[in-house]
């Protein structure tokens, strides 16, 4: 398993579309706060945010969205770092229904949602990509996972 904690979210009645099931913009939100809790966890929280002038920038996502979340569904999202190189990071995120607020996804459980992300550390004072700091790259690398079959797909084309 991870090294880093799941997130957990409740799906609230906003969250629901015309459709009766969670839409589309609240599963990246539930991943936004995944992506803004790994931030933490790795150190790239608010404190060095404000210190440096620089943060992580999602510069490409792929969501696939597999079954249906209905309102009050409680949600646990699993982060797996994938990458890193000198100034970006590869990652995923996968939502699960689970049975509380609190509680982890069961062993043999499928995921209703993944996401693919490649996030890039910018100094947003520079306006360009800058190398993360060596305590930071090694904590990406240290969170580093094989990726899950699924990664690395792409929408594929039609007609």
């Amino acid at each position: 398993m991870t090294g880093l904690p799941l997130l957990h979210r409740t799906v609230r009645p906003e969250w629901i579309d015309y459709n009766g099931h969670m839409s589309e913009a609240f599963y990246v939100l539930a991943f936004g706060h995944a992506t803004d809790a790994m931030m933490i966890e790795t150190g790239l929280d608010s404190t060095y945010r404000e210190s440096t002038g620089c943060s992580l920038y999602t510069v490409e996502s792929h969501i696939r969205y597999l079954r249906d979340v209905p309102e009050g569904a409680h949600l646990a999202i699993r982060t797996r770092v994938l990458g890193v190189a000198a100034k970006k990071a590869r990652f995923t995120h996968e939502m699960y229904v689970v049975a509380d607020p609190s509680s982890p996804p069961a062993p043999d459980a499928e995921p209703v949602a993944t996401t693919e992300i490649l996030g890039v550390h910018v100094d947003r004072e520079q306006g360009r990509a800058a190398a993360f700091p060596d305590i930071i790259g090694a904590c990406f690398a240290r969170l580093r996972e094989p990726a899950p079959p699924w990664a690395g797909r792409s929408v594929a084309p039609v007609g």
